[in-house]
């Protein structure tokens, strides 16, 4: 499938009913210099950036322990700052490890400056559940040889675990007033 990612520097993932995920997946790149590795890609300072040391494609691999539900990715690039740096096409990847990834989504993008986020949906509209999702850097602006990305942010659905959402709403004064556990 090929889409263009929605650029939503405005919205409160919170707000949207999502909760960021990155903190549960284990991180790799295919290369980095040093100093400008994992660490800097997810620092929440949007001052630092990934810099890709080697061939293309520059790969980006999130891995879950367990199978999850992911709704979108967000990536936050600067064309002003990176230049011939900042990826113009990037294919998004997903699957249960790196021999089975299927590709999601394919951007193309102008000159970005923010957040860019890329919804990850199936067949059917519905967030994804994968293991791994890999994000590609395929080509860079200017026909730039290595890649920044200054964040990945991942994002899920919040999910309501607690008890009390488990239970019947009553509408009935008699009935709610059993409804809430002491």
């Amino acid at each position: 499938m090929a889409g263009l990612g929605n650029k939503l520097d405005d919205v409160d993932p919170v707000a949207a009913g999502l909760r960021e995920i990155g903190s549960q997946a284990v991180w790799s790149l295919s290369s980095c210099k040093p100093g400008f590795g994992v660490d800097q890609l997810r620092d929440n300072s949007t001052d630092t950036y990934w810099q890709s040391d080697g061939i293309q494609p520059h790969l980006v691999n999130i891995q879950f322990r367990r199978k999850t539900t992911v709704h979108s990715v967000a990536i936050y690039a600067d064309f002003k700052s990176d230049e011939s740096y900042t990826p113009n096409k990037i294919s998004i990847r997903a699957g249960n490890n790196f021999h089975d990834l299927q590709e999601v989504e394919l951007l193309e993008l102008g000159e970005p400056n923010g957040w860019i986020t890329i919804p990850l949906t199936n067949s059917e509209g519905k967030p994804i559940r994968t293991f791994m999702i890999q994000i590609a850097a395929l080509s860079n602006h200017q026909n730039g040889r290595d890649t920044h990305m200054r964040q990945i942010r991942v994002y899920a659905p919040m999910q309501n675990t607690t008890f009390n959402n488990r239970l019947p709403t009553f509408s009935q004064v008699d009935c709610a007033m059993y409804s809430t556990i002491r």
